[in-house]
């Protein structure tokens, strides 16, 4: 008999790839922009992440971190990067001053319509690549590291950035930094909240960022909150910050207004 513990969790997981196929099936899938300002002037945006969303029978607007973890590894996964890329590229196409990070999975480097998708809209416009970053979770990246390094190594050469998303909540071999070349380094949100009290995450991101000046990389700090967190973030020397005390999630950035359209035209 199975334990009712395993089954519940089971149940559960059914019923989000349920939720997020009839999502994509129904085309019910949208961004959420959120801002990554820099940390010496937080009035000043340096890019945007896009975030996925899926909207459920209600009209229930669905973050991302509600079903990733259970499609990640199944075919659902591979189109929800699909879909992100999609929309962050026809986006990115629409905006000519936007610059915008977009997530992967490393388990959609081998996957032909991903590809196709980024090689269409590059083709439509081959200056999209500069202002794109692809972001890609350390743990993602440590399952396969080699196929990542090249992957990266492909892109690059056409322009495009690569940033390695929740830095410290994994199992990354910090000899992989010699071979990886990210351009952003996102300091995952444990390290980040209540910093400002926090005399061991201040030793920490302090070393994070050491090691990302000693590689050639951008630190963004996730999940900022608290003016006090912020102003010691910039203190340790953490280039850019993302959280809500600078902007939350939105679905209708500032540049798909009525008015922005308006002074477009």
């Amino acid at each position: 008999m199975e334990n009712p513990l395993n089954f519940a969790l089971n149940s559960r997981d059914k019923g989000v790839l349920d939720m997020v196929a009839k999502a994509i099936r129904h085309k019910q899938t949208l961004l959420a922009f959120q801002p990554i300002v820099l940390s010496r002037d937080p009035g000043r945006v340096g890019f945007y992440e896009g975030l996925m969303r899926v909207t459920d029978e209600t009209g229930r607007v669905i973050p991302a971190r509600e079903f990733m973890d259970v499609v990640e590894a199944t075919e659902l996964g591979r189109e929800i990067d699909v879909l992100a890329l999609q929309m962050g590229m026809r986006a990115l196409y629409e905006v000519p001053t936007l610059r915008l990070s977009i997530n992967m999975s490393a388990r959609s480097i081998g996957f032909s319509k991903w590809t196709q998708t980024l090689q269409r809209w590059l083709s439509r416009d081959p200056t999209l690549a500069e202002r794109l970053i692809l972001e890609i979770t350390e743990g993602s990246a440590m399952t396969v590291p080699e196929l990542v390094v090249d992957f990266m190594d492909r892109w690059q050469m056409r322009g495009i950035c690569f940033a390695l998303d929740d830095f410290g909540s994994g199992q990354t071999a910090l000899r992989y930094f010699k071979d990886f070349f990210f351009d952003v380094l996102k300091i995952d949100g444990q390290f980040v909240s209540g910093i400002a009290v926090d005399r061991d995450n201040q030793a920490l991101v302090r070393s994070m960022v050491s090691i990302a000046q000693h590689f050639d990389m951008m630190t963004v700090a996730e999940f900022v909150e608290t003016k006090a967190d912020s102003d010691m973030l910039a203190s340790l020397g953490v280039d850019c910050q993302q959280g809500y005390l600078h902007g939350a999630p939105t679905t209708r950035p500032a540049w798909r207004t009525p008015a922005a359209a308006i002074a477009a035209g």
